[in-house]
């Protein structure tokens, strides 16, 4: 058994449009194949011992245990890797809990699918669960530890602090979209002009001279003692001499810290000699070329957090600390401390884990302790010279309890240094009492304070203290998203994107788009290439300039990697018709239209779902969408479109000429379609579909009927604005069409329209596509010897891994079959063909030519018109 393919979906897919973050993976089950669990008696054993916690598996049974009693029934191997990849995830800390298992169109392979929180997490549990299943079958010996620390690095490397979870699931829950920006905690809320940006708790409106303010804590606390706020009395020094005469100065007890450090480290606290002053000076050096050297205060440490002017939360902090029993020693009490479930690795839980590392040798040193001596019954040992919580410190909330004059102070404090997120650092004897009355002092102020202590103190309430932030970045009233449009389908879908795309543009968006061509920014193509993925829409999106989205999407991209956004506004599909079946595992109609359907099932609840009733396989989706939904046909009569509006729902209709809308019993014409540029005077009946596609998006959008109208009639169709859609050049004594059509429904459309001109000789350059199967070759061939007279083959630069006579051949029988005798050349180089198409054309013939390099094509045609033109000149 073995992964043939892996794939990282990031947002609504083929697979689950509610569970967007899952591994897809391919097994190839070779010696499996045909073997259930049941054939490997011990093998149940084995996974409990290994997995008990796999006991809480429901499987399909809805039970605990379920997944165990489908093992011993029997089950796919298959299944049980999907069971490992999701408990090795939760064993880490990282618990996702869907999955399934479906069988491929392959004898002997099956797909494995699985929910993650980090992807890179989800990448390895998917390679060592397959690792874990077959190490169970044989019964070898396994290290699974190697496993749960390599996944709990990556947790710890990749997955967000609990501060930047705390806001993105606030922004979430309030229907704000996020996109990371790094693989650390740069978030993007919202999208396009409305977005704002986070990094752990510093957000775009952090100032930077404030932050440098808060760092520079000798200028902190000279602004603080300016303002009559309570500080420790202390200098900053640079030599061991200076530290000397700053020690005659305050006297003990001390605090030695870096000038400029953070979460505590350098720090050494209540020193009271001369060697731990060496001492401390050496370990804060390491952060820093100042040393601060401070008065020691006696009392608790406590945190203050000022957010967006206002006080929100308090809490008391404790350094990790043991008490002992009598018997056991420092490393067992220590170790019986890590037991304790609320205590994980890093960020993974409420507490972290206590560590053994210098600062708890060095405390134990001081004290003449070793990690084998026995601390007496009740005798408290604190483990930290800080109470940070990410070094295995406690903190109880005390926000209730906080006197108003320190809460004041706190405000003002925040204010002074100019930090929109501001945590305060006070040792004093109690919170409850104003600073100067107990003798208490500020000891730092923070910019980008965590947030750990507050949404999950080891005691006392729980304060949602993202819940400001959010406000603060969005106010209540104050959009963070932007209008998207996404269109799919097999054909139309480019030109309907772009016509959507100018339709908004005129009514004085700035909108970014996506397409076949490229990303463009405001009518500026900015990447060029098939830029139809999860990427290209995430570009789109990120971009601070956009305020509407009009996003192409293929495919190609779904498959890869899902949609780059979790909802729409309005979802089109244009049609589903026979195109890369084959490909990607997509082997019917039916599978692809259910990949078609990602779309309009990711709309949001009030959006629209704009589907077409004339495609049996398209009209479909509406029963599986939750959203409303609109509809559009050719045929005012079709039976579909009667029975919806008669419910009152919304239909775009071709009826006597016009582009009409439906609504209710209401019929409101739009424009004739013959004054519709696109339709090139109603010949093009393909782009008719398009265009009630896009005039339902803007009737949705809430554009004036005018305004629809007037776009639709300032959408002039070119190389420009429609590269390789319907691009017609009218030479001296023949035409020429360029297009994009890639397959037999393209095909036929552009048959239909020709069918219609009065030529003397229609000429077609065709081509199959490679990673197109046989048969569809073969129709390609059928489909151009019942539209052309004459039949220029030609072949894509790349074959993806077929043989020129493998796509060929199949063609030419086609074209045989149905005009034995039609005239048909073989030119296998793009620019070769078209130049022998353009050369030999006859006066009054009509050229298509079927292109895959766009620009070079219709280059080429502009060039040799350019010359024609001239001769005409000349004669």
């Amino acid at each position: 058994m073995k992964i043939i393919d892996l794939r990282v979906m990031r947002g609504p897919n083929y697979w689950s449009v509610k569970h967007p973050k899952i591994i897809v993976i391919k097994l190839a089950l070779e010696e499996l194949d045909q073997k259930l669990t049941a054939s490997v008696p011990p093998l149940l054993s084995r996974l409990k011992k290994m997995f008990p916690g796999m006991q809480r598996h429901r499987s399909a049974e809805g039970v605990e245990g379920g997944f165990f009693k489908i093992v011993a029934e029997g089950t796919t191997f298959g299944h049980v890797v999907q069971h490992i990849a999701l408990e090795l995830q939760t064993m880490a800390g990282m618990d996702s809990g869907y999955g399934r298992c479906y069988p491929a169109h392959e004898a002997g392979h099956m797909y494995v699918v699985f929910s993650y929180q980090e992807e890179r997490a989800g990448e390895y549990a998917a390679y060592a669960a397959v690792r874990i299943t077959k190490a169970l079958i044989r019964g070898e010996k396994y290290k699974l530890n190697d496993d749960i620390n390599r996944l709990h690095q990556i947790r710890e490397d990749e997955y967000f602090g609990p501060s930047t979870y705390a806001i993105v699931s606030e922004a979430v829950s309030r229907g704000i979209p996020y996109i990371r920006l790094n693989r650390h905690s740069l978030i993007q809320l919202g999208y396009g002009v409305h977005q704002k940006r986070i990094q752990a708790t510093m957000t775009c409106k952090t100032a930077c001279f404030s932050v440098e303010i808060a760092g520079d804590k000798d200028a902190t606390k000279d602004m603080l003692d300016e303002a009559g706020i309570p500080v420790p009395r202390g200098t900053t020094v640079t030599s061991l001499e200076e530290l000397k005469r700053a020690i005659n100065w305050l006297g003990y007890p001390l605090v030695l810290k870096p000038q400029d450090g953070n979460h505590g480290k350098g720090a050494s606290i209540n020193i009271t000699n001369l060697k731990d002053a060496q001492k401390g000076f050496a370990a804060a050096r390491k952060y820093s070329s100042g040393v601060i050297v401070e008065q020691f205060i006696a009392g608790f440490d406590f945190r203050l957090l000022v957010i967006n002017g206002k006080f929100v939360a308090a809490a008391k902090r404790t350094p990790a600390m043991i008490i002992g029993d009598g018997s056991a020693t420092i490393k067992q009490l220590i170790d019986r401390e890590n037991k304790d479930p609320r205590r994980g690795i890093g960020h993974e839980k409420v507490l972290t884990k206590i560590k053994l590392d210098r600062d708890t040798k060095n405390i134990l040193k001081n004290r003449n302790l070793t990690t084998r001596s026995v601390l007496a019954a009740g005798q408290v040992l604190y483990l930290k010279s800080t109470a940070n919580i990410s070094t295995g410190g406690t903190a109880t909330d005390v926000t209730d309890l906080v006197d108003p004059y320190n809460i004041l102070m706190a405000e003002r404090i925040a204010g002074l240094i100019g930090l929109d997120i501001c945590g305060i650092d006070v040792m004093t004897t109690d919170i409850a009492i104003p600073l100067h009355e107990a003798r208490g002092a500020v000891l730092e102020v923070n910019a980008a304070p965590g947030f750990r202590m507050h949404i999950s103190p080891t005691e006392g309430l729980p304060r949602n203290v993202a819940e400001p932030v959010v406000d603060m970045l969005f106010p209540h009233g104050k959009p963070a998203r932007v209008p998207i449009i996404a269109v799919t389908g097999t054909n139309g879908k480019t030109t309907t994107t772009r016509l959507i795309a100018h339709m908004v543009k005129s009514k004085g968006f700035q909108v970014g788009y996506t397409t076949t061509e490229g990303i463009y920014i405001q009518d500026k193509l900015l990447v060029k290439g098939d830029t139809t993925g999860a990427y290209s829409a995430e570009f789109v999106l990120k971009d601070p300039t956009i305020n509407f989205a009009v996003l192409e999407c293929a495919r190609g991209g779904l498959l890869r990697s899902g949609l780059g956004f979790q909802q729409c506004d309005i979802g089109i599909v244009t049609n589903v018709s026979s195109d890369h079946l084959g490909l990607g595992d997509i082997h019917t109609l039916e599978e692809l239209a259910r990949l078609k359907a990602v779309i309009p099932k990711s709309v949001s609840k009030d959006g629209y779902a704009v589907l077409n009733a004339d495609d049996e396989l398209v009209y479909a989706m509406a029963a599986e969408v939750d959203c409303k939904v609109a509809f559009f046909s050719m045929d005012e009569n079709n039976p579909r479109i009667l029975k919806h509006i008669a419910k009152g729902g919304l239909a775009a209709v071709f009826e006597n000429g016009y582009i009409s809308i439906f609504k209710n019993s209401y019929k409101i014409r739009i424009d004739r379609v013959a004054d519709v540029p696109l339709t090139f005077g109603g010949k093009a009946r393909f782009n008719i579909e398009n265009i009630l596609a896009a005039t339902l998006a803007g009737y949705i959008a809430h554009f004036e009927i005018e305004d629809i109208k007037t776009a639709l009639r300032t959408f002039i169709p070119s190389p420009s604005k429609t590269p390789g859609r319907m691009n017609l050049f009218k030479f001296p004594h023949f035409e020429v069409l360029v297009d994009y059509a890639h397959n037999v429904g393209g095909l036929r459309a552009i048959g239909a329209y020709m069918s219609q001109l009065e030529a003397s000789r229609k000429i077609g350059v065709v081509a199959g596509v490679g990673d197109r199967r046989t048969e569809d070759f073969y129709e390609i061939g059928r489909v151009a010897g019942e539209i052309f007279d004459e039949v220029i083959v030609r072949l894509d630069a790349d074959l993806r891994g077929k043989t020129p006579e493998e796509i060929t051949g199949p063609m030419l029988l086609g074209v045989e079959e149905v005009a034995p005798d039609k005239p048909v050349r073989v030119i296998p180089e793009e620019m070769r063909a078209i130049a022998y198409a353009l050369e030999h054309a006859k006066p009054g013939a009509f050229v298509a030519i079927f292109t895959e390099d766009v620009y070079e094509s219709v280059k080429m045609v502009e060039s040799f018109k350019v010359i024609q033109d001239r001769k005409m000149l000349v004669d």
